[in-house]
């Protein structure tokens, strides 16, 4: 495809009514949010072993640069693409990974069959990767899921558009990949938020349970919800000790906690933790809304 790539501004506002200010203002933003985190829910029932790859922030960190460094890709260059050695460039230049990390995670989509060799490279150890279908399949529909909140917001076509012409995505994601891992409101999460994503399978724990009320508006400092913690477990193949060490954590710090009468599958999840999730979503969509706007703009760029 390819273009060259840069460092996002992430200074740059997005379009109007897709600013974080913007969106965390829009009443219509959380049951937005809503419909999104369960639309991610079904892609991670859909492609569980895609999920596990990202189940951790760090993971989703360096999936999104690696998919970023294959879209950009020139082919009459061969030292561009994914590659060992242009990952753990751009993760040492953001800080999203140590050089143990990112090796190990490349040796992990590897093993299952997630990247594959490509053709190209000086040399065998300069070889690129490229993702396999199911994996390129999997971060389109993650895209396209992405589109759609956008599209709850305005009415607009983001996913039509994308499904007319693929190089619109083929675009965008480099772009929005580029902002998020450069951007520290995204890279470093809020307190409440963190206690999650940071743990494997913690980001798609934290959206179910911001699906389970019927509305992201806290009553006297508080969001209820029901949740059987053993049938969460099963439901994202993990343990219960792990689920319920997340939970521990998040009670400890005060985002998440029981009632009083001790009742048995209740929890409520703090007005901050609502709050927090809202706004690291918000920087999330902001950089996505800048990027689609800039890719469906600029054919070929």
């Amino acid at each position: 495809m390819q273009r060259a790539a840069g460092k996002e501004n992430v200074e740059q506002k997005g379009p109007p009514g897709f600013t974080v200010e913007a969106l965390l203002q829009n009443p219509a933003f959380r049951p937005a949010l809503q419909v999104g985190a369960r639309n991610l829910i079904s892609l991670n029932d859909l492609f569980p072993r895609v999920s596990r790859m990202v189940a951790a922030h760090q993971k989703w960190i360096l999936t999104q640069a690696a998919y970023a460094l294959h879209l950009e890709r020139d082919r009459d260059d061969p030292d561009s693409g994914v590659t060992a050695a242009r990952l753990l460039k751009l993760m040492r230049e953001t800080g999203g990974a140590s050089r143990n990390t990112a090796t190990a995670f490349l040796a992990e989509l590897l093993a299952y069959k997630l990247l594959r060799p490509a053709s190209g490279g000086r040399t065998r150890r300069t070889r690129p990767l490229e993702p396999t279908e199911i994996s390129q399949h999997a971060m389109q529909l993650w895209f396209k899921s992405q589109m759609r909140t956008l599209d709850l917001l305005d009415g607009g076509t983001r996913v039509e558009r994308i499904e007319a012409d693929i190089a619109i995505f083929e675009r965008a994601q480099p772009m929005a990949a580029r902002r998020l891992i450069n951007d520290s409101k995204w890279t470093q999460p809020p307190q409440g938020v963190a206690v999650f994503v940071w743990s494997e399978s913690g980001g798609i724990l934290l959206d179910d349970l911001m699906t389970r009320p019927s509305a992201l508006v806290p009553e006297d400092g508080r969001v209820w919800i029901s949740v059987n913690l053993a049938a969460l477990a099963e439901h994202y193949a993990i343990s219960n000790t792990h689920v319920r060490r997340l939970f521990s954590n998040a009670e400890k710090s005060g985002f998440i906690g029981r009632p009083d009468d001790g009742t048995r599958g209740q929890f409520w999840l703090s007005e901050r933790l609502v709050e927090e999730y809202a706004f690291w979503q918000a920087v999330k969509f902001e950089a996505l809304a800048i990027a689609f706007d800039r890719a469906a703009a600029t054919p070929g760029l």
